[in-house]
């Protein structure tokens, strides 16, 4: 298998693996445009542009994307998160070719007519209904918001409905102006692909684009703080967070090991101790979300009102524990539970394909896997323990909960029970 990395003129840059023993393909565009690169008048426009891409351009209608895709047995699809649209499809290898050109038309030629904008209004507004009628989805909406209260990392992707109900034809073509640069794009292809044929399509297809500026996004600070909204649920659902390491510090594989011999498997502490010996709670977790410039430890439960405070106080004790009890077996363990997830995901070209756009957007090339696996391999004991310490006496943590209230822990309290 073999990555390749080029960039076009303009500033495009295309990526592509070739996997000798597929019959089909993984492409898309990774769009560096996502939540966070909106203004307060502007959130949920990402995710609405997203939307509007499948609902028509000057050369196919809404229909006619959908058909050309599936006629030959393939699926297209799309999603936008807080740093990251992305546009992609799943082909045969002899329907590459009709898959990048699907992909350009929707995202380069959106024809964001009145009548389609005012249906797919309609439809995001029921997505946030929905969302709002979730509680393990909105809780974490409002951790986000907690703990980045008042800046764009913090707003929910889908946007307010206000906001929503808001959005014009205008609105759609400017953050299309700010945003959809080539410079700020990737194009990435796994399977059955031959890497100079992909690079002649992007050339045609994406060639005429004219550099732009980049656009940036504000710093992200980890403030933390507390949502709490009372509501007549089975359950309370809880969620807590503590600042982890951004994409590019050294820290972000310990940050992966220690989430995941804390709470990522029927192995991990918090699975045992909670779940397990004490009967507190049907699902528990714990994992580590990176951005560019920040990250979220995050720990999520859902339980019943009388047993949430013992649930929040056992909880904040495995988090402090780590740095005391570590041990060499818990580390081996979530190591080859990383090392599994990621190979695993390797044989999939549709996971290929995205961990090589992320990559490029990350650090603007393709570390060889050997290397990941070595970072992997050289987070031992000690280090965990050190971060584990480390993430315990940060002094900043944000909460979130939903449901009945009369026994809600206290912050505060969580807080100094995690640092003494």
């Amino acid at each position: 298998m073999t990555v390749r990395l080029d960039k076009l003129s303009n500033g495009l840059r295309v990526v592509t693996e070739r996997m000798p023993s597929m019959e089909s393909a993984a492409v898309g565009l990774w769009v560096n445009a996502g939540g966070r690169h909106e203004r307060m008048e502007q959130n949920g426009i990402a995710h609405f542009l997203e939307h509007m891409a499948f609902k028509g351009t000057a050369r196919r209608t809404a229909l006619q994307i959908a058909e050309e895709i599936e006629d030959v047995g393939g699926f297209i699809n799309a999603y936008t998160s807080r740093e990251t649209t992305a546009y992609y499809a799943r082909v045969l290898k002899a329907d590459v070719p009709l898959a990048l050109d699907v992909i350009a038309d929707i995202v380069l030629n959106p024809a964001f007519e009145e009548g389609e904008i005012e249906v797919e209004r309609g439809v995001i507004l029921q997505e946030i209904g929905q969302s709002l009628d979730t509680p393990d989805d909105i809780i974490f909406d409002w951790l986000q918001e907690a703990a980045y209260p008042g800046q764009a990392l913090g707003r929910t992707i889908l946007g307010p409905s206000e906001r929503v109900s808001a959005f014009h034809r205008d609105d759609l073509s400017r953050f299309v102006t700010e945003h959809y640069g080539p410079g700020q794009m990737v194009l990435s292809a796994a399977g059955a692909v031959d890497h100079d044929e992909i690079m002649r399509m992007a050339e045609d297809l994406f060639g005429h684009l004219q550099p732009t500026l980049l656009s940036t996004h504000e710093t992200a600070v980890f403030h933390g703080g507390e949502r709490s909204e009372a509501k007549d649920l089975e359950q309370v659902h809880f969620a807590f967070a503590l600042e982890g390491p951004a994409y590019s510090d050294a820290d972000v594989y310990t940050a992966q090991i220690y989430s995941t011999l804390l709470g990522g498997g029927m192995s991990s502490r918090l699975f045992q101790e909670i779940r397990e010996k004490r009967g507190l709670c049907y699902s528990i977790f714990a994992q580590a979300g990176a951005y560019a410039d920040t990250g979220m430890m995050t720990v999520y439960a859902g339980t019943s009102a009388d047993d949430i405070g013992r649930l929040a106080e056992l909880t904040i004790d495995e988090l402090r524990r780590v740095a005391d009890d570590v041990s060499d077996a818990e580390v081996n363990r979530a190591r080859a539970q990383m090392k599994a997830g990621l190979l695993m995901g390797l044989e999939s070209p549709s996971s290929r394909a995205e961990r090589l756009a992320r990559l490029v957007s990350i650090w603007d090339r393709v570390p060889p896997l050997e290397e990941t696996i070595a970072r992997i391999e050289a987070v031992d004991r000690a280090a965990v323990a050190t971060f584990a310490a480390k993430l315990a006496g940060s002094g900043r943590s944000a909460m979130a909960l939903y449901g009945p209230d009369a026994n809600a822990p206290d912050m505060v309290r969580l807080q100094e029970r995690l640092a003494a």
